[in-house]
């Protein structure tokens, strides 16, 4: 009896994707966009009042990118230096509004970042996004001063990199007009690395050009860093999409790693501002300024 050929199933076998994202939630505490069977990134959304030290713990929503082992995290949560940076969040430390001035970065008071629905989740081969409504109450705990439509798409395309997050933010002023404001150190979309970076002061910074100073240059497309953790090398990426709003600054500078964009800006009442970021983690030392730039551009030309 003959064997069958080999060929057509080897070329089926080759031709099919190697993983394809998934989503599984835990309901009322993350959700979490799994590739090749393991969390990749862990959508933080648990907001619970009952004790001061879970309303703390659970008073904004941000997303962990997970270790390879799948369990533990590259990113920061509750604690440690600055317990208010969390993992890649987004807040304004004085938002200004006709009730008062809010602070939405450490969370003042009795502001929140509340989860309100998930709006939309799509897994696939190329890519898997999840869609979630927010609601940003001000400092009294009451006033809503934004609704807030985020987007975190994780592309599974980029063979290079350990992960490839969209960060999309879409700010609508649903109770009268805002301004986004703060400062560089205090507002923006940022990305935090796990605590043990300010144990151990290992980030450095790249920057597009050589002499960039990020307290003075603005609206820079991209600002790297390299960070140690548990005995490895990481490299971060943060890219700034072109149509955020002018004057834009980064933060880079910081040794415990935090770093990430400020823009200032405001909404009129029923408006929508739209901010877009792009963050990739690499394995090892920081690409050159060629291959980061290579990067930046494939994602403004989407």
């Amino acid at each position: 009896m003959k064997s069958l050929p080999t060929f057509p199933l080897l070329a089926v076998m080759l031709a099919a994707p190697l993983f394809a994202g998934e989503i599984k939630d835990q309901p009322g505490e993350h959700l979490d966009i799994c590739v090749d069977g393991k969390p990749l990134v862990r959508y933080m959304y648990a907001y619970d009042t009952s004790t001061p030290e879970t309303s703390h713990n659970t008073y904004k929503t941000y997303h962990h990118v997970m270790d390879t082992d799948g369990e533990q995290t590259l990113t920061k949560g509750p604690g440690g230096k600055f317990t208010h940076h969390r993992g890649l969040f987004i807040g304004f430390s004085r938002l200004k509004h006709e009730s008062g001035s809010h602070d939405t970065w450490h969370m003042r008071n009795k502001a929140a970042q509340i989860h309100q629905e998930f709006v939309e989740q799509q897994a696939g081969d190329d890519k898997t996004s999840v869609t979630s409504r927010i609601q940003w109450l001000g400092t009294d705990g009451e006033t809503i001063l934004l609704e807030e439509n985020r987007t975190v798409t994780v592309h599974h395309s980029d063979e290079d990199a350990y992960v490839l997050i969209d960060f999309v933010s879409e700010l609508t002023a649903v109770n009268g007009e805002v301004t986004l404001a703060g400062d560089p150190e205090h507002a923006g979309m940022q990305y935090r690395p796990h605590n043990d970076v300010a144990e151990n002061n290992s980030a450095k910074y790249l920057f597009h050009e050589e002499g960039i100073s990020p307290q003075k240059d603005l609206d820079l497309p991209w600002a790297a860093e390299q960070y140690e953790l548990r005995g490895k090398q990481w490299s971060v990426q943060h890219m700034n999409h072109p149509d955020n709003p002018k004057g834009t600054r980064y933060s880079a500078y910081r040794s415990y790693g935090r770093f990430g964009a400020y823009p200032t800006t405001d909404i009129k009442d029923g408006e929508t501002l739209t901010l877009r970021y792009r963050i990739r983690v690499t394995p090892g030392e920081l690409p050159s300024r060629e291959v980061l730039a290579g990067q930046y551009e494939e994602f403004v030309a989407k």
